[in-house]
C-alpha cells in the first residue's frame, strides 16, 4: 500500500511537469489590467530557454536580490543559474505593452532587457515566475522558487494576481500545497505572503525543524495547504 501511494504521487509529480502550457486551463489570467499596468502572460520551461531570456533573468535575480542577500550573493547567484536552466524549471513569463513614453524613460537595464520582446505579441519581458512540481515530505507541492518583478511595476497588484494564479495551478494539478522560500531581510515579501496572502511557516522551515540553529538560518520557508494531509504534515506545530 506504501509503495503504491508513493507510485501514486509520483506520477501526479510527473503529469504535472508533463504540461507545457498549464496557463490554457485559465484563460481569464493570461491577461492582467490594473493601476496603469497592462500585461500578457506565457508558459516555458527551464531547458527551452533563449539566450537573451536566460540574460534578462539573471540581470533581473541580480538587481532584485543581490541586496536581500548580501555578502551570501555570489555563490547563491551561481546555485539560481543552475536550477533557471533545469529541465523540471517551469516559467510564467510576463510581457507588458511597450509605449512611446516607457521608450523615452527607459534605463539601461530595461533597454537591454528588450531584446528579449516577445515574438507573437512584441512586449518587452518585465518579470517571470520561476516554479516546479515536487514532493516535500512526501506531500506532492507545486514549489515557489521565484516571483520577480521589474520594480516599476511593483506595488500594482500583479504580485498578487500571480500568487493567485500559481494557487490555481496547484490545485489544477492536485498538489496539496504552495511551497516557497524568502529572506528574512526581506520584510515586505514576509509580510505580503504571511499577512495577506495567509501563509504560514512550514514545519520544514530552519526555524521550526530546529529551535536553536534554526533562528541563525537568513530564510524561512513558508506554505499554503489545501488538503489535510498537507496541512498536518507541512503546517503541523510542535
Amino acid at each position: 500500500m506504501i509503495l503504491e501511494k508513493k507510485k501514486s504521487k509520483d506520477e501526479l509529480i510527473k503529469a504535472a511537469s508533463s504540461d507545457g502550457y498549464p496557463l490554457a486551463a485559465f484563460p481569464a489570467s493570461r491577461h492582467y489590467n490594473g493601476n496603469g499596468l497592462s500585461v500578457c502572460l506565457e508558459s516555458g520551461s527551464g531547458d527551452k530557454l533563449s539566450s537573451p531570456v536566460k540574460q534578462y533573468i539573471q540581470n533581473l535575480l541580480k538587481a532584485n536580490m543581490e541586496g536581500q542577500y548580501g555578502s551570501e550573493w555570489p555563490a547563491e547567484e551561481k546555485v539560481k543559474r543552475r536550477e533557471m536552466v533545469a529541465p523540471e524549471a517551469r516559467y510564467i513569463f510576463i510581457y507588458e505593452a511597450l509605449s512611446a513614453s516607457s521608450i523615452e524613460t527607459s534605463t539601461t537595464f530595461e533597454s537591454e532587457r528588450r531584446l528579449t520582446d516577445c515574438v507573437g505579441c512584441k512586449r518587452p519581458l518585465v518579470g517571470f515566475v520561476h516554479y516546479r512540481f515536487t514532493l516535500e515530505e512526501e506531500v506532492p507541492v507545486l514549489y515557489l522558487y521565484e516571483i520577480q518583478l521589474e520594480s516599476r511595476i511593483q506595488g500594482k497588484g500583479l504580485g498578487e494576481f500571480l500568487m493567485q494564479l500559481i494557487e490555481l495551478i496547484a490545485c489544477k494539478k492536485r498538489m496539496g500545497a504552495v511551497v516557497l522560500t524568502v529572506q528574512k531581510a526581506n520584510l515586505l515579501a514576509m509580510n505580503f505572503y504571511i499577512s495577506k496572502l495567509r501563509y504560514v511557516i512550514s514545519s520544514i522551515s530552519p526555524s521550526r525543524v530546529n529551535t536553536l540553529t534554526g533562528d541563525e538560518m537568513t530564510y524561512e520557508i513558508l506554505c499554503k495547504g489545501f488538503d489535510d494531509e498537507a496541512k498536518a504534515i507541512l503546517e503541523e506545530i510542535g
